[in-house]
Formats: C-alpha cells, sequence, structure tokens
C-alpha cells in the first residue's frame, strides 16, 4: 500500500485540510507508544501532500523515547500554515474507511504452578495426644514472639518434655521484626527460653527490606499491574485505582513473609542435621494460637499436618498446645511458671510483637503511637506513599491525632508498677509471688552463667 501512496496519479482534487486532518486522525487515534507520531500510513498521505503541492516531504521523525503519556498528534494544519486547501492525489481521496485498530492480544495468563505433595506425607496426624505427640517427633520447634500466649505455650510445652524426658528435642525460634516490633522483644524472647530450661535459641529473618519497606515495594507492582491491565483494556492508566498495599485480615502476608518463611528455613537445617536417619524428620510445630482471639482462630483444628511445610525430607506437624485456653488461663500459666512477660502488657497492651498490628484494637496502636512515636510517624509517612491508610478506616495520622490529645490531657504517663497487668487476672498476692519467683529465677539464671 505504500508503494501506491508514493506513485501520485495525473488527476487531483482540491480537500480542505479539515478532512484531510479527519482522516489521518481516524487512521490513526492516538500513536504507538515509543513509535514516531505519525504511523507507516498516515506518514504516507503527508508525504503524498507534500509532493502534490510540488514541496519536498519532510523526513521521517526521530523515533521517540518510552513516555507513560503519549504525545498528542499534531494537526495536519500546522504542516501548511496560511492554507485553508491543498491539492490531494485523487486516489488518496477515495480510500476506504481506516479499519478500526485490532485490539491487542491479551497476553495469556501463566497457570499456576500446581504444587505437589510428596506422597509420603501423611493427610492426619497419628495421634492428638500431647505426650504421644512429643515422643514421636524428632524436633520440637516452639515459635515465640515473646507475647503472653507465646510464654504460656512454650511453659506448658517444655514442662511436659521434661516430664517425659525429652527437653532435648526442643528448640525455641523467634522470628525477629526489626523495627516494627516491640524493643526489647527478642533479647525476651530469648531469656523466656533459657529460664524455662531450653538450650537452643534461634533468631530467623527475612532478607532484604523490612515490613514498611516490603509495603511500599509490594504497592509498585500493584501500580505497574493496575496501569498495564489499563492500557490493554483502552482506559488512561493514571486513573485506575491501585489496591491497598498494606496487610490486613484479609491479606496477611506480612505473616508468611516476615515469619512463616523464615522458620521454614530453620526446618531445612534441622532437616539436614538428622539426614542420617535414612526417612523424614518429624518436626513438631507449636504454636500459641488460640481459639478466643478470632472466629478464624477458632476453626482451626488443636493439631494438624502442614502440608504446605512439609516435603519427602520432613513431615511437619503443627500443634497449637493452648488453643481452648481463656486469657486467664494465660496469665495463670505465667504465673506458676515465673516468666517474665513484657513491660508493654502493663501499659494496657491485649497483643505483643509488631507494635503496630492492623490485627491490634485501637487502644493497642495509640497506646504503640504514644511509647514509639518515632515508629508511628514512619508508619504515617508510608501511608502518604502508598496512598492508602494503614487499617481500613482508620489511618495512623488518626491514631497519632489521638495519641498526641492523650499525652496533652494526661501528660507523660509514669511506668505503671510491674506485674500491673498480670494482677487483674490473677490477683495482687498471686503476682506478688509470681514477681518473687522471677526474681529468683533470674538469680539462678546469673549464677549458672
Amino acid at each position: 500500500m505504500q508503494d501506491t501512496l508514493f506513485d501520485l496519479p495525473a488527476k487531483k482534487t482540491p480537500m480542505s485540510l479539515a478532512d484531510v486532518d479527519a482522516y489521518v486522525a481516524a487512521t490513526v487515534p492516538r500513536p504507538p507508544s515509543g513509535d514516531p507520531a505519525w504511523d507507516d500510513h498516515a506518514l504516507a498521505v503527508i508525504r503524498a501532500i507534500y509532493q502534490a503541492q510540488g514541496k519536498t516531504p519532510p523526513p521521517p521523525p526521530e523515533p521517540r523515547p518510552r513516555r507513560r503519556r503519549r504525545p498528542a498528534r499534531r494537526p495536519v494544519a500546522d504542516l501548511f500554515p496560511g492554507q485553508t486547501h491543498v491539492t490531494v492525489p485523487l486516489h488518496l481521496t477515495n480510500l476506504p474507511d481506516p479499519q478500526p485498530a485490532k485490539p491487542k492480544a491479551r497476553p495469556k495468563a501463566r497457570p499456576k504452578r500446581k504444587r505437589t505433595v510428596h506422597a509420603s506425607v501423611p493427610a492426619a496426624p497419628s495421634t492428638t495426644v500431647p505426650d504421644e505427640l512429643i515422643r514421636e517427633a524428632d524436633w520440637v520447634v516452639v515459635s515465640s514472639s515473646g507475647g503472653k500466649d507465646s510464654q504460656a505455650m512454650l511453659s506448658s510445652v517444655t514442662r511436659r518434655a521434661q516430664a517425659l524426658g525429652m527437653l532435648d528435642k526442643v528448640v525455641v525460634v523467634h522470628a525477629d521484626l526489626g523495627r516494627v516490633e516491640w524493643s526489647g522483644t527478642r533479647e525476651l524472647a530469648e531469656e523466656q527460653a533459657r529460664l524455662a530450661g531450653v538450650r537452643r535459641f534461634e533468631v530467623v529473618r527475612s532478607v532484604g527490606a523490612d515490613l514498611l519497606e516490603r509495603v511500599v515495594l509490594r504497592f509498585d507492582k500493584l501500580k505497574a499491574k493496575a496501569e498495564r491491565e489499563a492500557e490493554e483494556r483502552g482506559e488512561d492508566p493514571a486513573t485506575v485505582q491501585v489496591p491497598p498495599a498494606w496487610p490486613s485480615s484479609a491479606a496477611r502476608w506480612c505473616t508468611s513473609g516476615e515469619k512463616r518463611g523464615p522458620i521454614w528455613t530453620l526446618y531445612t537445617r534441622l532437616t539436614q542435621e538428622l539426614a542420617h536417619l535414612g526417612r523424614p524428620v518429624r518436626i513438631l510445630a507449636c504454636i500459641g494460637q488460640r481459639a478466643a482471639e478470632s472466629d478464624n482462630r477458632a476453626k482451626l483444628a488443636p493439631v494438624e499436618i502442614d502440608r504446605s511445610a512439609s516435603n519427602g525430607k520432613r513431615h511437619v506437624t503443627t500443634w497449637r498446645p493452648i488453643h481452648g485456653w481463656s486469657d486467664a488461663e494465660v496469665w495463670r500459666e505465667i504465673a506458676r511458671s515465673g516468666l517474665p512477660y513484657h513491660e508493654a502488657y502493663d501499659w494496657g497492651n491485649r497483643r505483643l510483637s509488631c507494635v503496630f498490628c492492623v490485627l491490634g484494637c485501637n487502644s493497642d496502636l495509640v497506646n504503640g503511637a504514644r511509647r514509639v512515636p518515632e515508629l508511628a510517624a514512619a508508619y504515617a509517612e508510608t501511608e502518604v506513599i502508598v496512598g492508602s491508610d494503614f487499617k481500613e478506616g482508620l489511618s495512623m495520622r488518626e491514631i497519632i491525632r489521638r495519641a498526641e490529645a492523650l499525652e496533652k490531657e494526661q501528660g507523660p504517663a509514669a511506668r505503671p508498677p510491674a506485674g500491673t497487668a498480670m494482677a487483674g487476672y490473677v490477683g495482687r498476692s498471686a503476682t506478688a509471688l509470681y514477681l518473687g519467683r522471677l526474681k529468683a529465677r533470674r538469680a539462678d539464671l546469673s549464677l549458672a552463667a
């Protein structure tokens, strides 16, 4: 077609610039991104018009670098200043109506890789009896966040393992979350393990960016995907709505990325240490989840096979030793054990680990903003970057505002007496006995060290 356009016939006809412009506009509604402003067909039309005027056609424009917004097409009238009509070759005036551009074929999505579970992995646990679970396991891995549920579980599990003479199987692992968790959490988790008689304490952490940095990276990926899909639909990418990048109760990617994944690397190391067994290593993974925490956790089984963490070399059984416990039972176990708990509970917190957990109650979040204002400011800055609130219906800016209002009204709060949180569940007398037992256990540990 291009050769025919350049082969100009003798007959010519006048044509208004508006008609020429309308034809070119219909031919090329908008220039393709990364190409010259005119496609081959439109450029040939313009060259033919120039030749009909006895003028030298302009050279093809230089390719433009890729831009996010496509450049607007120049009107044909700009090429012929002072003229209202131009002489156009007859065959150009009789061109068929331009065919609409074919929509870009949407790339086929890669089929999701179906994960297969090794044939040796059992479908159900062989037992749900606590002592039998410990006996059958090669390793008993206790996940500890340093919070009250973790330490109550640790106390219960180690007491059983010690009675069975199998305390050497127990390994306590703490997933270090860096700046987003309460100060001193890792050290507290290690002290709890030592006082419980556990010799092996492991710390794991995710590689690379921390939680806030991952939120920004996730936002960039979600935005790029939304813009790409908008372009495929022929919509303006600048108007797309980007899904929230923050973790939520429906999208708890923080748990898999910051805790579960790094802990699986420990499972791999423990499996390698017992490779000489010549069979899949049996790992009993102890988690301090309780039914009283949420409806979703109430649906969890106290004992189940973790098929996603299991493979041909290791079989992982998940055990939730305190799944049916109440808050009062948790605090009674802590009082009995004499293990230290985090001071954030005395400040009024109900949860620990992340200072600003998306699952935390509003009072916990405001308390965190009062105790760690610099971290709250970092969350607020991230909100601005990703364009969404840290928690649906509650922004970090609002949390900070509430914290500042309390500081102004009440003044900086003095540290509550040690044992304040426990006393509300077991009473002052039992709390006093607990504090005395804790002091004695710490002294014994110092002497042993």
